[in-house]
């Protein structure tokens, strides 16, 4: 397969860098980078495999540009991957819709609705005529669609570890009311960006709370899947930023609709057997509370329970930089082109 990562440098293109040197089914990846054409890949990251000129050719990062042109040739590109910012995204793969797949980890093309674009972000959906062609690619939930699709909109860090512990119990109608979502990130999950509140000095030893309920972006996504399950469900979220390089933990609160089965199709355990079997990124730790350390650097979402009373407690825990991102992208990717979905992906944590 012929790839190319828009926006390289970035912390999702370089983990995409990464897993796509080491995927066995990519023969080539067009590395592109606005600010670093022309310079050696590995003087970015050296963590990048010695002879990763096997697969980008000379072992630079070329422009965007350049990309455009691959995919307009006659070999052309199989997917890009476009780890861009919100807005930039749409805009620069404009070229690429119908020559190529293309795999958008920003916003651009996750919601459905213009007027909720505009609301979350302040500014119109950049290309609402190509809405209708985009998959929210959730790879568990949208399966056969992401199969069938050419943009593919993959899903933000905090959607992705909180809605896959909730949407197998909402669509068999167990919840009721407003689901009470806390979530907490590694800072990484905002970007490699110079801000002063991302300094070491200041994230240090600091965890906080920031852009709590409707005014965070990931809001009206996170909304956007719930109730596509069960309209009758609202949202509370929270979001919160600790000092951690790299993980997610989310804990939510809803209240039960009905009494669950203690064992069988209707438990608990059952729905999420019955919903995941076979998913090989889909962890079910049952009462225990899953911890981030337990899938740093794999591509598994690990969801735990425990009840109390009327209400059901969820715990669930990524690595935001692979299932939250990166490597989501190339599972999708694996989907859509017919590679068994684990292939070059980690489904064991690091120590």
């Amino acid at each position: 397969m012929k790839t190319a990562v828009l926006g390289a440098t970035g912390y999702t293109g370089q983990v995409l860098l990464r897993i796509l040197a080491e995927h066995p089914e990519v023969q080539q990846i067009l590395a592109a980078s606005s600010s670093q054409a022309g310079a050696k890949v590995r003087s970015a990251d050296p963590g990048l495999p010695p002879d990763i000129e096997r697969k980008i050719p000379g072992g630079k990062f070329v422009t965007p540009q350049d990309v455009l042109k691959a995919a307009a040739d006659k070999a052309g590109i199989d997917v890009v991957f476009s780890a861009l910012p919100h807005l930039k995204s749409a805009e620069i793969c404009a070229p690429l819709f119908g020559k190529t797949v293309v795999i958008d980890l920003s916003a651009d093309f996750r919601l459905h609705d213009p007027a909720m674009f505009l609301k979350a972000y302040g500014v119109p959906v950049p290309k609402p005529h190509l809405l209708f062609r985009a998959v929210y690619g959730l790879a568990e939930w949208h399966t056969e669609a992401i199969g069938k699709a050419d943009i593919i909109a993959n899903p933000g860090c905090y959607p992705t570890a909180t809605l896959l512990p909730l949407l197998p119990l909402a669509r068999e109608g167990l919840l009721k009311g407003a689901v009470i979502v806390n979530a907490i990130s590694g800072i990484s999950g905002a970007g490699r960006k110079e801000k002063v509140d991302l300094l070491y000095v200041e994230r240090s030893e600091n965890v906080n709370a920031y852009s709590p309920g409707t005014s965070h972006r990931h809001a009206p996504e996170i909304a956007q899947e719930l109730q596509s399950a069960d309209d009758s469900l609202s949202l509370l979220f929270t979001p919160h930023m600790a000092p951690l390089r790299r993980g997610m933990e989310v804990t939510t609160v809803v209240e039960l609709a009905r009494d669950p089965t203690e064992t069988g199709p209707g438990s608990i355990a059952g729905i999420y057997a019955r919903a995941y079997q076979g998913r090989n990124f889909i962890g079910i730790a049952a009462d225990r509370v899953p911890q981030t350390r337990e899938v740093w650097g794999s591509n598994r979402c690990d969801i735990g329970w425990k009840r109390e009373g009327r209400h059901l407690m969820l715990f669930s825990v990524i690595d935001n930089l692979m299932k939250g991102a990166s490597g989501q992208a190339v599972q999708n990717m694996n989907i859509r082109f017919g590679i068994p979905e684990t292939t070059g992906l980690r489904a064991a944590g690091e120590l």
